[in-house]
């Protein structure tokens, strides 16, 4: 039987997702999660409720979203890898591949499924990082080709830091400096300086040309 934790901010997609995969006989979810709060919460439990049975991490698998109120689903992925945890992840989100699945792949992610595709894909990606193994889909494989064989072609923003993309992200969406930092449990003083990281990297002058390359590049939604 394969455990799995879910981790979305959308019950809504947390419940389809737990639909699809409890339609199967060898998996179960044995906990939910909206934040990177309550997962480490979580996490902390069930992995001593584990512990006593004498099976090793919170599950077996994470299915865990990118885009996390407060601390990212980035950010649970480095903190997991840090930590050498035995859980592995598999990435669900809304963004294409092209914008995140290379960077939480390289940040220890064992899988990455786009929602907006088949609900089968997600059993046969969680069945796949169950044992161990990689799952890419066939775009993704194409991409760790191309950026194998020409990574001055990525994208501008793939030289941000995950902290930078992540501020990018949240000034896009209309966030004040002050609202991010305290989404981020940052100080107002760096979350500029991630702003200024940002706008120099990407050659950008200020907040309403960062919107719209973010925009233009699908990291935000229009």
């Amino acid at each position: 039987m394969i455990d799995v934790i879910l981790c979305d901010d959308h019950a809504l997609i947390r419940r389809g997702i737990r639909d699809t995969l409890c339609d199967e006989v060898d998996v179960r979810v044995v906990g939910e999660a909206g934040d990177y709060g309550e997962l480490r919460t979580l996490m902390r439990r069930l992995g001593a409720e584990r512990a006593a049975q004498g099976r090793a991490g919170a599950c077996d698998v994470l299915v865990l979203d990118i885009n996390l109120p407060g601390r990212s689903g980035l950010d649970a992925l480095h903190a997991l890898k840090d930590e050498g945890s035995p859980v592995k992840v598999l990435v669900v989100s809304m963004y294409p591949e092209d914008q995140y699945a290379l960077r939480a792949l390289r940040a220890g992610a064992y899988g990455y499924v786009n929602k907006g595709g088949d609900p089968q894909l997600i059993v046969q990606a969680v069945r796949t990082v169950a044992q161990g193994r990689k799952y890419v889909t066939p775009e993704i494989a194409q991409m760790l080709v191309e950026n194998l064989t020409a990574p001055a072609a990525a994208h501008p923003h793939s030289q941000l830091s995950d902290r930078e993309l992540q501020t990018l992200t949240l000034i896009a969406s209309g966030k004040r400096l002050a609202d991010i930092a305290e989404q981020l449990a940052l100080s107002p003083k760096t979350v500029s300086v991630y702003r200024a990281r940002v706008l120099e990297k990407l050659q950008l002058a200020n907040n309403a040309e960062l919107t719209v390359y973010a925009i233009r590049n699908g990291l935000v939604g229009e």
